[in-house]
């Protein structure tokens, strides 16, 4: 094929009815299309208070107190007691449910706030570190953690403490453990072992574990 007939081959552009131009006026279309929400906003014309079309609303009750709150429903209950209810003692250790520091009490059991959404616990009771004591008088648990000195840097303790009072109740009410020998029993004998593998979800990074086995034993009514 010669150059001249060469010059006379079809474009496939122009088969397929596109051009240059088509080309150039759909980009503009689409970088238009968005910018349009942005600019709407910057106008003032879409209100960035509102909530969302898919807020949820959720009641809890959490230390005693009825909460009702409008909520992203991907908020986990971890977030919401610490931005939305400012109950701050409850820590964000790893965020994926494997240090405990996020630890709470849902109806009594123990759970990490971090791996469930709060409208999961629409009209259930939360109970975190800050609603174990009483007035001025500390919980027997914390009480336990202060005189056995079972913290170094803190961030591990609220979800400790909570972790075992979930412990102990499990506990009394029969709940076997991985080294429990003797099922026949109505309650496992709390001995160090028992106690560290009911307490194993939660990691002390200061590793003041034999103070904490302590602090339990004395709590749960045992000699130290």
């Amino acid at each position: 094929m010669d150059e001249h007939e060469s010059s006379k081959q079809p474009d496939a552009t122009s088969t397929l009815g596109i051009t240059r131009r088509t080309v150039i006026e759909t980009g503009a279309s689409a970088l238009l299309l968005t910018t349009l929400p942005r600019a709407a906003l910057a106008a003032g014309a879409v209100d960035d208070n509102e909530p969302p079309a898919s807020s949820a609303r959720v009641d809890l009750r959490i230390n005693g107190q009825a909460h009702s709150l409008t909520l992203d429903p991907r908020t986990t209950l971890l977030d919401t007691l610490r931005e939305h209810l400012a109950l701050t003692g409850s820590k964000k250790g790893c965020d994926h449910g494997q240090c405990g520091a996020c630890t709470v009490l849902i109806d009594g059991r123990r759970i990490n706030s971090c791996l469930t959404l709060a409208v999961m616990h629409d009209g259930q009771s939360i109970t975190t570190i800050e609603g174990l004591a009483a007035g001025d008088n500390l919980h027997p648990l914390q009480a336990a953690f202060v005189e056995h000195d079972g913290f170094q840097c803190g961030y591990c303790t609220s979800g400790q403490i909570c972790s075992a009072v979930g412990m102990l109740a499990e506990s009394q009410q029969g709940m076997p453990s991985y080294v429990t020998e003797d099922l026949t029993q109505p309650a496992a004998e709390l001995t160090d072992l028992e106690i560290r593998e009911r307490m194993s979800g939660n990691i002390c990074r200061c590793a003041a574990y034999p103070n904490i086995v302590g602090a339990i034993k004395q709590a749960a009514g045992m000699a130290t």
